[in-house]
């Protein structure tokens, strides 16, 4: 299923998307589940689970409204955030051992609450940040609480996967040792479209990240390139951390290919930037706001 939170009259709805020609339909989940009803729930219930699984089926998509014609929400609202750095090898030149500059622990960051924003809302650029950049991801959404699970079973806890543009300001983040302040500006984590269930995605590590701004694609890389897998990820945070039901572990961004590091260029008003992952779908963040240009500021400075 791909499961996601739509705006019904003010009120935050469970649903799902249900392909019809070239688009997708939406279910209203909340009328076959009931009121109250979340898209964690759904994810952490097997009973609840499977009477979505059921309307889908039974679903007549020619009669259901457009998606397109719904406003979004985040799929899920985290309890945690947790994000994960230089979580993808870079180039190796042929007949050098890839793992050579592996480090041995995950580099782990949290985004706070005040972060997420949805696939509908527009990312505001503060007039503080002048090097707002983006990060292309795919999150894990977790659906069975994890305490100290094993690598073997961890994947006994994951429910689904999404999409995540981890926003962060490279000139507050260079501020300090820790990443925080420019990691967590208002709306800077945006989450979506949808949730798609595990069991639609047969290998985690067969997937193929690409990020697309101006018409051209700035990052395409597998995620069989991670240093850390998933299921080590997922064990190696439940030992310190109790996940729980619709928490997110954001995986790590490929780095750019060589022409978009070359040419980097902070994003600015009317900016818009893809994240694309086959059968994933795609998530588009589009900017608005003051936010100035290190060389505005170096200007201002002069």
């Amino acid at each position: 299923m791909r499961l996601v939170t739509h705006v019904h009259d003010g009120e935050e709805r469970p649903g799902t998307l249900v392909p019809h020609g070239a688009g997708d339909r939406l279910l209203d989940l909340a009328t076959v589940l009931g009121a109250g009803v979340t898209v964690t729930d759904v994810l952490a219930d097997a009973a609840l689970g499977a009477r979505a699984r059921d309307a889908v089926a039974g679903a007549d998509p020619a009669s259901l409204p457009s998606a397109d014609d719904v406003r979004l929400a985040p799929p899920v609202r985290p309890g945690a955030i947790l994000c994960l750095g230089y979580n993808y090898r870079g180039h190796v030149p042929d007949g050098e051992d890839p793992t050579t500059n592996d480090p041995e622990f995950p580099d782990v960051f949290v985004k706070t609450p005040n972060t997420l924003s949805g696939p509908d809302d527009v990312v505001a650029l503060p007039a503080v940040a002048d090097d707002v950049d983006y990060e292309g991801e795919i999150a894990v959404v977790i659906g069975r609480r994890a305490h100290a699970v094993s690598v073997e079973d961890a994947m006994d806890h994951v429910a689904g996967y999404t999409l995540f543009d981890d926003v962060s300001d490279r000139s507050w983040q260079r501020r300090q040792s820790q990443w925080a302040l420019g990691k967590c500006f208002d709306g800077f984590g945006q989450l979506g479209p949808a949730v798609v269930t595990a069991d639609e995605v047969p290998d985690f590590h067969d997937l193929t990240v690409e990020v697309v701004r101006d018409d051209v694609v700035t990052v395409s890389q597998s995620t069989s390139t991670m240093v850390f897998r998933l299921p080590f990820l997922v064990s190696y945070l439940s030992q310190v951390m109790t996940l729980e039901p619709g928490d997110v572990v954001s995986t790590g961004t490929p780095q750019k290919l060589p022409d978009a590091l070359a040419t980097h260029r902070p994003l600015a008003d009317g900016d818009a930037v893809t994240i694309r992952v086959t059968g994933l779908g795609a998530l588009t963040t589009r900017f608005a706001g003051t936010a100035r240009t290190t060389a505005q500021n170096e200007g201002a400075n002069a």
